[in-house]
């Protein structure tokens, strides 16, 4: 009897012993050096590297999986700082949010986390949404649905009239009057709960909106929208509950009062000085500078009703100075992570990024390393997340060419695992 118990566990523990595969791969960027390496095997069991191997070594197990990528460049999965999975630019973009169920936006948020995952982006942090997002992130997480994986600030903190407060532009009989339960904060005491409340919905960091934003219908895109205090109580109180923060600014006083609060990231920085950049660096914040937002956004100024008339000014005051700011950020050698603010331009072409930092003048590596290593990071996942390494979670993706040499190879993304599981081959 105690034989054949025996027997059955060992049958039992045989059955369940994870599946091993071989990438052969003909070049893998290692992150963490910089360097372009050929030639290697990585050996994937479960959802993690096991090892990274010289030369293309196979398995003697007939069920191991062996995946010829020898024509290929692998790298670790990519990570998008900035995105909002719940909507997408469209010329009714604005009428949506009176149309739209909340079961609608969680369909639309499905499918667009599939194919950011299939555009090579396995991991995103959401900068502003609803619950959606929070269950969304759960839903990947437990297998139940294909997607990035997910980091998100459910919604977004703001003031009244600034730009997270979602009654801007309506009737005045819809405005009423949204405080902290809605993101909308007035004072230090509104700021602790509205932080408060976003850890009970269930968010993994907080956005506030330092600045006036470009796309939100009200007139100034860049003036600062909280005092000292609210984003000193906002950071202070995160910073208790475990979470980092993230601020969305385009205008200098703004910013400034972000750094000095203590700010993780400062999302978009469209209007900063030399002074404001030099406070980053003293202070260590990193710029998410979302290059590919303000191109897409300069070239629909001009469409006809594709955006509300009083948003086209605040785009083509930012656009006018966006590459003078981008190139003196590169020269003082802020500190960069990758993001795209991916909805307000189609989903899915997060990688042109890539090629919007080489044109600024970082270097293809550098805008590679800002897109893996660096995101890790920040994320707390640096351990995890980033490089293909023995021990990371299996989160992997292989472009035809070395991105190294035509970075806009990243934008044809022909291989995707993520968790160990191929998603596209």
């Amino acid at each position: 009897m105690k034989k054949l118990l025996f027997l059955l566990v060992a049958m039992y523990s045989f059955s369940i012993v994870a599946q091993t595969t071989y990438l052969h791969c003909g070049k893998i960027i290692e992150t963490k050096s910089g360097q372009v390496l050929s030639n290697k095997t990585i050996i994937i069991e479960g959802n993690a590297i096991k090892s990274v191997e010289d030369g293309f070594v196979n398995s003697k197990n007939a069920s191991d999986i062996i995946i010829d990528l020898k024509s290929k460049t692998v790298m670790p999965g990519f990570i998008d700082m900035h995105v909002h999975i719940e909507g997408e630019t469209s010329p009714t973009q604005y009428l949506d949010a009176f149309t739209k169920n909340d079961t609608d936006v969680a369909f639309d948020a499905a499918e667009i986390a599939n194919r950011t995952l299939l555009a090579g982006f396995t991991t995103v942090r959401d900068l502003g949404g609803s619950g959606v997002n929070v269950a969304l992130r759960d839903a990947i997480n437990k297998g139940k649905v294909p997607g990035s994986r997910i980091f998100t600030v459910e919604k977004a903190i703001g003031t009244t009239g600034g730009h997270a407060d979602p009654t801007n532009g309506m009737r005045q009989d819809m405005i009423g009057d949204p405080g902290p339960a809605e993101g909308v904060i007035n004072s230090t005491s509104d700021a602790r709960k509205a932080v408060r409340q976003r850890y009970k919905n269930g968010a993994d960091l907080i956005k506030i909106t330092a600045t006036g934003g470009v796309l939100s219908v009200s007139k100034n895109g860049i003036n600062p929208q909280f005092t000292q205090e609210e984003v000193d109580e906002i950071v202070k109180t995160a910073n208790e509950y475990g979470m980092n923060v993230a601020a969305h600014a385009h205008g200098i006083e703004g910013m400034k009062r972000a750094i000095k609060a203590g700010v993780q990231t400062i999302e978009h920085g469209s209007l900063m000085d030399l002074e404001t950049a030099q406070l980053m660096k003293q202070y260590n914040i990193y710029l998410v500078p979302t290059l590919s937002a303000g191109r897409y956004v300069a070239s629909k100024a001009d469409v006809p009703n594709y955006y509300p008339e009083i948003i086209v000014p605040k785009i083509k005051l930012i656009d006018a100075q966006l590459r003078k700011t981008f190139a003196m950020v590169q020269k003082e050698g802020v500190n960069i992570a990758f993001g795209t603010d991916a909805g307000v331009f189609p989903h899915g072409e997060n990688a042109k990024e890539f090629g919007y930092m080489v044109e600024t003048g970082w270097s293809p590596m550098f805008s590679i390393q800002s897109a893996t290593i660096t995101n890790a990071k920040l994320l707390d996942m640096e351990n995890e997340l980033g490089q293909l390494k023995a021990g990371f979670i299996a989160d992997i993706v292989a472009t035809n060419e070395d991105p190294t040499k035509n970075i806009k190879t990243t934008e044809n993304v022909v291989f995707v695992m993520k968790d160990g599981k191929v998603y596209k081959q």
